[in-house]
């Protein structure tokens, strides 16, 4: 039996509304607004809303936004890696910590679940309302997303081959017998059934892990599927060095030209991160036109700060690319899932590449983790707060200390408040949170489990590693940890254990 729809919402005089200008083409800020809306989508934005309506928000003390679109996560394995990652980088690999080391601390396959419930809920309390979830397949995988309250676009990830770190220095790829083809049919029809099922709220998106994982075939028969389904399709490149050192010894060009050259490159493509292309100063390569490439072909790349700069890596520059006129977007990627963080680091890291304040603009990271996510994925009912488009809306206060004084609401929230000042997210026109509580997550119980996997892990991380290290020798803890015996206490001025 369906559910009977809620009635119709109005938040009244919202001390701001961050609304769309279709004249304009672009976000616009209202003063003592009204915004009203039902589970059919928005109904009104502007002054003094005199229809019908079954409830009110007080809008005082409020901000009315867009629900934040993040277009690259991963939150089936991150939350274990928390206070592991942050620190893990491997040398050899030019400082990443993609290839090695990680593999002790991930989640089995039947307890992913509870990483991605946990990925959920962070990302809900900082005003996201749409996810692109690319995660290997495991189970209960759609179950978690529906519970979550989210938009969950499942994009299945599959490979011709996987990435092998035999010891500290060497990365070797292994071939998957068929060419992963078979692990393309089981995403497919994982991705179909979400569709058929998802109630509106489960979309798709076809995502072939990386480029140096995925043959020629196999990428170009995924994005024949992708559009016989109307779906869009991500793919991981520009990733890390290593990545850039394979392809062009495979094929003595860079990714974009490879990726152009077969045909893949095109508006309905996301190439995730999109760092390392030939431009970039850690390189020193000579062909540096990928940017032009991207831009030319209509294909946009989803950029993922944070995880990066843990590494000491950055975009060059995210005001650049900007500039060249590709379609930007925000990813999490890692934990914290914070996208308003996200932002953030995205402004401030392309200041430092670019050595000047303006070459990061909150303008520009806030349109990337709205209008640009729904471009990505093809949508223009998503992203914004206009008549017609879907109710994805999220409410900050604006009288939280963190917020105050507010001058600039959106640059008070991005560069200060960040998920602290967000009270209020609304999906579909239907509340996932309320008073900073979610209402499809038992957080508690999900970080116990988060915590129970992660334990565990750890205590196998030796049967797990290719040099059989323990997971402190892997991910030293940031203190030494000494046996307690007695008491620490003062002696001689100093303080000592004895």
């Amino acid at each position: 039996m369906t559910a009977a729809k809620a009635g119709v919402t109005c938040i009244r005089k919202a001390d701001w509304v961050v609304a769309w200008d279709a004249e304009r083409g672009a976000h616009v800020y209202l003063r003592d607004a009204d915004v009203a809306f039902s589970e059919d989508g928005i109904l009104y934005v502007g002054a003094a809303y005199d229809g019908r309506c079954e409830e009110e928000v007080d809008g005082r003390n409020l901000m009315a936004m867009p629900g934040l679109i993040n277009v690259h996560t991963h939150p089936s394995n991150q939350p274990t890696f928390k206070g592991v990652r942050e620190e893990l980088g491997n040398k050899n690999f030019y400082q990443s910590g993609l290839y090695d080391g990680r593999t002790a601390f991930a989640a089995d396959a039947s307890d992913r679940h509870w990483n991605a419930r946990f990925a959920y809920w962070e990302m809900l309390r900082s005003g996201v309302t749409t996810v692109v979830d690319m995660s290997f397949p495991y189970p209960h995988w759609l179950e978690a997303a529906m519970e979550s309250g989210l938009r969950v676009y499942i994009s299945p990830l599959f490979e011709s081959r996987h990435w092998s770190v035999p010891n500290p220095h060497s990365l070797t790829y292994e071939e998957e017998r068929d060419g992963g083809e078979g692990a393309l049919v089981q995403a497919l029809g994982l991705i179909d059934e979400a569709k058929r099922h998802g109630g509106g709220r489960l979309e798709a998106m076809v995502t072939p892990m990386a480029i140096d994982v995925c043959e020629e075939a196999l990428l170009l028969d995924a994005l024949a599927a992708a559009r016989e389904r109307d779906c869009p399709v991500q793919l991981h490149a520009g990733e890390a060095v290593m990545e850039f050192l394979e392809i062009t010894r495979r094929y003595g060009m860079t990714q974009m030209q490879w990726l152009a050259k077969i045909g893949f490159l095109a508006p309905d493509v996301t190439i995730g991160h999109g760092l390392f292309l030939g431009h970039h100063s850690w390189l020193s390569w000579d062909f540096r036109d990928d940017l032009q490439i991207l831009a030319e072909s209509g294909a946009a790349v989803s950029h993922c700060p944070t995880v990066f700069s843990r590494y000491g890596i950055t975009m060059e520059s995210f005001g650049a690319y900007v500039r060249a006129g590709i379609p930007m977007g925000i990813g999490t990627d890692t934990h914290p899932h914070n996208m308003i963080e996200e932002m953030r680091h995205a402004i401030i890291a392309s200041r430092i590449a670019e050595r000047r304040i303006s070459g990061g603009r909150t303008r520009d990271a806030f349109n990337a983790a709205t209008l640009g996510g729904a471009k990505i994925l093809g949508r223009d009912d998503i992203g914004r707060l206009a008549v017609g488009a879907k109710a994805d809306i999220v409410l900050v206060e604006l009288d939280d200390p963190a917020m105050m004084p507010v001058y600039d609401p959106i640059r008070c929230l991005v560069f200060t408040a960040a998920d602290r000042a967000v009270r209020d997210v609304y999906v579909d026109g239907r509340p996932a949170m309320l008073n900073r509580e979610v209402e499809g997550i038992d957080i508690r119980e999900v970080a116990a489990e988060t915590q129970r996997m992660q334990s565990q892990g750890a205590s196998q991380a030796r049967q797990r590693d290719h040099s059989a290290r323990s997971a402190e020798e892997i991910a030293p803890l940031t203190l030494p940890l000494l046996e307690t015996k007695q008491p620490i206490r003062e002696k001689q001025g100093e303080l000592s254990n004895v």
